[in-house]
């Protein structure tokens, strides 16, 4: 995909300080906007959706220790009338007691076996050092309870080879065909962000994630493709015009070529910069940033960045392993530990914020394919993945920056 920057973006809508339900009045007007704009949502399909997003969240653990070892995993799924329900699945041949309003649903595989099975497809990568050509991605998908593995066009074989050279069991594999390579999202071209010049005679734009500190030391979470440890980078006064300095890149870790890791950095910014707990609203107000719960599979979200602005989706599914491309379609990183959404993005909106309606970061954008528009012969419509925030704040011991 292609590098992305600036934007302090991030966090969302507000919830009182007690936990009172959310309700589509107190979503900000343009968060409103995007999430019906994106996901297709009337003005009731969108209070009837966080009705169950907050079922999701206050039920999903709960449901998972009542299930066990049976359990197979948890998810908000859109219903063929428009509504939205909170589906638990389970191995058990048993009826199982759910809570009120939640679905059960019976399944072959647990979420343990499931995770094991990736784990299979992670290993055989380690021993080969790369994923063959053609293989994009591989996640545990919970509705289908499945393995899927991402393919081009034309390289089916070469994938059903690497599931068999890892000893998967092929009844826990399922094959999807991507119309177009993910890639970093790197853009030398356009739009407001934070700005870096390597010295190889191009600027490069990226977005600001999450405010964070690191003691008392202030600064921002971002794609760690947005440069390298040390890298001074600025704050992007109009298109491709650097303004004041920002700060620098105080740790950061991307994978090249055939390499393996994860897409996460964060930088230090100088004491002169005033950061805000808050995500860059686009002109429709910003959004306070409220901690960082995870967000279940289904869930809707919102991703901000320099390029595209607000664009929403849902979380399709977690831990996905992404091998890159570039434009030349060759081995560009392969990238560990995302989630996959169905938000769209662009070039530039790299290292952008990922919020859930009730205000909690969810990650910085890594990278995606398609494009918000269909421009330039790429394809539309909405593949995005990023580097879940906690993963970033864990690794570099940060504390997310939020408001009270």
């Amino acid at each position: 995909m292609r590098k992305i920057r600036l934007s302090v973006l991030a966090a969302a809508v507000a919830l009182t300080a007690s936990g009172a339900a959310l309700a589509a009045d107190d979503l900000p007007a343009g968060l409103k906007t995007a999430m019906q704009r994106d996901l297709g949502l009337s003005g009731n399909e969108l209070a009837q959706y966080l009705k169950a997003e907050r079922l999701a969240a206050a039920q999903e653990k709960t449901v998972e220790k009542q299930l066990g070892r049976n359990f197979a995993g948890a998810w908000l799924e859109r219903k063929a009338d428009g509504s939205f329900g909170f589906v638990a699945a389970t191995t058990s041949i048993k009826a199982a007691k759910a809570a009120a309003g939640v679905e059960t649903r019976q399944a072959r595989h647990s979420l343990a076996a499931l995770n094991a099975a990736k784990g299979q497809l992670d290993s055989q990568l380690a021993r080969n050092g790369k994923a063959p050509k053609g293989v994009y991605s591989w996640a545990v998908d919970l509705p289908s309870n499945s393995v899927v593995v991402g393919v081009a066009p034309g390289s089916e074989d070469a994938a059903v080879d690497f599931v068999a050279l890892s000893g998967l069991d092929s009844t826990a594999v399922r094959f999807e065909t991507l119309a177009e390579a993910p890639r970093r999202l790197n853009n030398i071209q356009g739009g407001r962000g934070y700005l870096r010049n390597p010295g190889d005679g191009y600027l490069y734009a990226c977005s600001v994630g999450f405010s964070v500190t690191k003691g008392t030391t202030p600064g921002f979470a971002t794609a760690g493709h947005c440069g390298d440890t040390g890298e001074v980078v600025y704050n992007e006064d109009s298109q491709w015009t650097p303004g004041a300095r920002l700060g620098a890149f105080a740790a950061s870790s991307m994978p090249d070529g055939n390499q393996t890791g994860p897409d996460r950095g964060w930088v230090q910014v100088d004491s002169n910069h005033t950061l805000l707990a808050s995500v860059y609203g686009y002109g429709n107000g910003d959004v306070a940033v409220r901690g960082s719960t995870e967000g279940a599979v289904g869930a809707a979200l919102c991703r901000s960045g320099r390029t595209s602005g607000w664009r929403c989706g849902a979380i399709r599914t977690k831990n996905v392993t992404v091998s890159y491309v570039d434009d030349n379609n060759q081995p560009d990183g392969t990238v560990t530990g995302l989630t996959q959404t169905t938000a769209c993005a662009e070039g530039g909106d790299s290292g952008g914020s990922y919020i859930t309606s009730a205000g909690q970061a969810q990650g910085v954008l890594s990278g995606g394919s398609g494009s918000c528009k269909g421009k330039q012969g790429r394809t539309g419509g909405g593949n995005s993945y990023f580097t879940p925030i906690n993963s970033i704040l864990s690794a570099y011991s940060l504390t997310l920056k939020t408001s009270p």
